[in-house]
């Protein structure tokens, strides 16, 4: 058997990185109809590296291809987050409670350093950098509970949220509520209380929820 030789990144997942940054960030909103000629050409590229691209996009649910009228950047609908943030809370509450029974005392050290990174942060009123925390917060839970499947599907879901246009952070006292919520998982981790950690894990993620519900409510208003 002849050993192949190893090819580099392909193009359509570099293209795909970029299309995803784009979406993100909202210069790409949800709805906008995604102009595979346009981009092809702006990138230099032909279509079908493109088109793979948008396939990736597809399965991880950020474009939707409606038949003969071509492929759209997702909307996501208050219904849509209803459910995403139903399963997240399933998800990542289960995280919390196998990490009990998996975590050493350099892990749980892990963890207190980037809650102080989370309470440096709130003090300061820095809504960015308590983001960053709180990412790596969560994140290294679902590392450290070592259930690759779980980390995967909680990473597809979290693509899904971010297509939304609101941030829970920017509710009104939100960014004191969820530290308050940090700081007893990690206490109920510490504790080495599962059946605690997962329950007030799926609690901090259903409060997330109605954060970013509020604030959705108060732009209907406005608007």
């Amino acid at each position: 058997m002849k050993a192949s030789r190893i090819a580099p990144l392909a193009l359509y997942q570099e293209v795909a990185e970029r299309l995803r940054e784009r979406i993100f960030s909202h210069e790409l909103p949800p709805g906008t109809w995604v102009d595979e000629q346009a981009l092809a050409e702006q990138y230099g590229i032909s279509r079908t590296p493109l088109r793979e691209a948008l396939k990736v996009l597809t399965s991880e649910g950020l474009v939707t291809l409606k038949p003969r009228r071509g492929c759209y950047v997702t909307e996501i609908s208050e219904r849509d987050l209803d459910e995403v943030f139903s399963v997240m809370a399933l998800l990542e509450g289960e995280c919390a409670r196998v990490l009990v029974s998996r975590a050493t005392d350099t892990n749980l050290e892990r963890l207190k350093a980037i809650h102080a990174d989370l309470e440096r942060a709130a003090a300061a009123k820095d809504i960015e950098g308590f983001f960053e925390a709180n990412q790596g917060f969560h994140r290294a839970i679902q590392e450290l509970a070592d259930n690759h499947w779980l980390l995967h599907v909680i990473e597809d879901l979290r693509k899904v949220i971010k297509l939304s246009r609101h941030h829970s952070l920017f509710s009104e006292g939100r960014l004191e509520q969820s530290l308050a919520e940090h700081r007893a998982i990690l206490d109920a981790l510490v504790a080495r209380n599962a059946s605690a950690a997962e329950a007030l894990m799926r609690s901090h993620i259903r409060s997330g929820r109605e954060a970013v519900a509020r604030i959705a409510a108060a732009r209907t208003k406005v608007a």
